[in-house]
């Protein structure tokens, strides 16, 4: 399953409990690159929370330095967590006059 940070928990469950015997499931997905509305939960983050814990189930997080594409890819997923970086919102300091 591709592009699974695109699913909806409902859409993972359903595509997860379908597995049949000697089968090999493989869920790709980046979190950061969700399209989903802003309320939704992405399916793949919740999955991760939730199927972590059984130990035949294997979740492997790649870094940014694991994305082997053009080159020009690295510096587009740079510019997109800088740009992130800078809009989080600051909590106001609580200073004491």
């Amino acid at each position: 399953l591709d592009e699974a940070q695109n699913s909806t928990p409902e859409q993972m469950k359903m595509f997860l409990t379908r597995i049949g015997h000697s089968s090999q499931v493989v869920v790709t997905g980046d979190v950061t690159q969700t399209d989903l509305p802003r309320h939704r939960t992405s399916g793949l983050q919740d999955a991760v929370r939730v199927l972590s814990p059984i130990p035949e189930i294997d979740v492997i997080h790649f870094k940014q330095t694991d994305v082997v594409r053009h080159s020009i890819v690295q510096k587009v997923i740079d510019a997109y967590q800088q740009d992130e970086d800078q809009r989080a919102p600051t909590l106001p300091l609580d200073v004491e006059s």
